[in-house]
């Protein structure tokens, strides 16, 4: 993770890239992953989460085609109909397999991969925070050997449903500072990361392709530092 390598003719020449890992899992939210619960309030369900083998990113948010052709809208697309789109600021999710490992080791097995709800996750071996994407990032196709460049990458807040699905059971129990420290836990990105992509034409990502997070020289200096120490 701590090789920087040059942008090359993918864009400007001060840019540099650094190497996150390649995407391992890739899932569509079909709808809400807050819904009703027993008593008056919201509770986490992932069940909304399906699976696929690719995912079509755009300015619009992101969908997988079906067999017969039409498309499965990610409930922060555009144009889904129950549309969770905040002006193209959340139509791309991220997550990170270090986080989950994270979260597993303080709140237990049930918090499998992927359920947090992102649509793209990256095996990193260790975790990855905000400063270190605040230039974007870049997925370039394997096979393909398109790329895809993420903007604005943001901190997907945890909710207090997430943060008590996280605790399981305990959460019944769970006094005012234990939920506030559960979802401190969860902040900073270990929950995930929303993006933006600005492409006007879908652009299609699999699992395999690989995800770089674009640095200044400054960055790329340091990170070569590291790798040298």
């Amino acid at each position: 993770m701590s090789t920087v390598l040059p942008a090359g003719s993918a864009g400007k020449e001060e840019e540099e890239w650094l190497p996150l890992g390649p995407i391992v899992h890739l899932q569509v939210q079909t709808s809400p992953l807050k819904v009703p619960g027993d008593d008056d309030g919201l509770c986490y369900d992932p069940s909304p989460l399906r699976s696929v083998s690719q995912l079509w990113l755009s300015a619009d948010g992101v969908f997988a085609l079906l067999p017969d052709g039409s498309r499965l809208l990610d409930v922060h697309h555009r144009e889904h109909p129950r549309s969770r789109n905040r002006g193209g600021k959340n139509g791309v999710s991220l997550g990170f397999t270090a986080h989950y490992r994270a979260m597993r080791a303080r709140f237990g097995e049930h918090l499998v991969d992927g359920c947090a709800g992102e649509n793209v996750l990256i095996a990193t071996e260790e975790p990855v925070r905000l400063e270190q994407l605040l230039n974007g990032l870049v997925i370039v196709g394997v096979e393909t050997r398109r790329r895809v460049r993420l903007t604005r990458l943001r901190v997907a807040t945890p909710c207090l449903e997430f943060t008590r699905f996280a605790l399981g059971p305990e959460a019944l129990f769970a006094s005012p500072p234990e939920l506030k420290a559960a979802l401190q836990f969860l902040d900073r990105g270990q929950r995930g990361f929303y993006a933006t992509c600005l492409a006007e034409e879908a652009i299609p990502i699999a699992c395999g392709d690989q995800v770089f997070a674009l640095c200044s020289p400054d960055q790329g200096e340091t990170a070569g530092k590291a790798a040298a120490g």
